[in-house]
C-alpha cells in the first residue's frame, strides 16, 4: 500500500515563506508524475503544480505562478512545494497527489493516490 504524508505546512503572515514535502512510503511512485492540490474552505480542490516524474514538464496554476515552486527528489522519493509571497487566498489544505498515467495534469481524477494533507494558513 503506497501512501504520501505531506508536511511543512502551518501558519504565517502574508509575505511569508513556507517548504511543503511529500514523502512516499514505497517506492513503486518514485516514477510517477506528481503534483499538488489545495482546497480552500468552502471551494472546491484546485490545481496548484506539477512536475512529470523525469522532471521535463512542469506547469503551475495561474494563481501561484512566480511565487510557488515544485520540486521533487526521487531518490528520496519525496517532493516539494516551495511557496514564497504567501497571500491569505494561499489558505488552503494542500494535498500532493501521484499518478502514473496522467493525460490532464489539473484534473484530480487522473491521479492513483492522495496525501492526507497538510494546513496552510496566511494571515493579513
Amino acid at each position: 500500500q503506497v501512501q504520501l504524508v505531506e508536511s511543512g505546512g502551518g501558519s504565517v503572515q502574508a509575505g511569508g515563506s513556507l517548504r511543503l514535502s511529500c514523502a512516499a512510503t514505497r517506492d513503486t511512485v518514485s516514477t510517477y508524475h506528481k503534483a499538488w492540490f489545495r482546497r480552500a474552505p468552502g471551494k472546491e480542490l484546485e490545481f496548484v503544480a506539477f512536475m512529470s516524474w523525469k522532471g521535463g514538464n512542469i506547469y503551475y496554476a495561474d494563481s501561484v505562478k512566480g511565487r510557488f515552486t515544485i520540486s521533487r527528489d526521487n531518490a528520496r522519493n519525496t517532493l516539494y512545494l516551495q511557496m514564497n509571497g504567501l497571500k491569505p487566498e494561499d489558505t488552503a489544505l494542500y494535498y500532493c497527489a501521484a499518478g502514473q498515467i496522467v493525460p490532464s495534469y489539473d484534473k484530480q481524477n487522473e491521479y492513483d493516490y492522495w496525501g492526507q494533507g497538510t494546513q496552510v494558513t496566511v494571515s493579513s
